[in-house]
């Protein structure tokens, strides 16, 4: 088992800090810091040099008019769903102090596997939540499955071949964030030596 007394260098500590959080308030990042934090998400693996990241920013009085699109969107694809659904999804979406669409540019004709281009766009969206942390904002990232509905995907300005990650809101923590307990990394790897591994997780 690992010790979890074992020092690390600060970034591994760092890294090992993070967590998501969703009880975000004001301020969120400027425009200049927004922009430095999503340079962050550019530097993720690449194969092809494809850049299939496209950030949307919404904040300030536009979250109301995009919440109103993720309304829209959910009874599109869900005609029947519940007001109830629909106010507090209204309400998440209005009152966060930023949202940031993953927005992935995809080429599905070229010679890299769309599953590449997608795990390039996860990847981003990983290091823009580590820049988050590093900056002193909390981040969590969310979807729904209204999130490709075709106006609402139009209405961002994205494509017909383009498609959305899911969303990450963004904000100062209200409070400290619960650090859950973490699985232990022995149970998810396994060094191999010329025979199939097996893993403690998969028994």
């Amino acid at each position: 088992m690992t010790d979890s007394a074992t020092p690390h260098s600060p970034t591994l500590s760092f890294l090992l800090s993070r967590v998501s959080c969703d009880a975000l308030a004001e301020p969120a990042p400027d425009k200049h810091q927004i922009a430095a934090i999503l340079s962050a998400g550019l530097r993720a693996p690449d194969h092809g040099k494809l850049r299939p990241w496209r950030y949307v920013v919404i904040k300030g009085k536009r979250r109301a008019q995009f919440a109103e699109l993720v309304v829209r969107a959910m009874r599109a694809v869900e005609p029947d769903i519940s007001e109830k659904k629909i106010e507090k999804r209204f309400h998440r979406f209005s009152e966060m102090p930023m949202t940031v669409v993953l927005g992935m540019h995809l080429e599905e004709s070229g010679k890299i596997p769309v599953s590449e281009q997608e795990a390039s766009v996860a990847a981003g969206a990983m290091n823009v939540l580590n820049a988050l942390h590093a900056e002193g904002f909390g981040g969590m990232w969310v979807s729904g499955d209204y999130m490709n509905e075709p106006e609402f995907r139009s209405a961002l300005g994205l494509g017909d071949s383009d498609r959305i990650a899911g969303f990450i809101f963004v904000g100062t923590p209200t409070k400290t964030p619960h650090m859950p307990r973490r699985p232990e990394i022995e149970d998810y790897m396994a060094f191999w030596t010329g025979e199939p591994v097996s893993f403690r997780a998969d028994t």
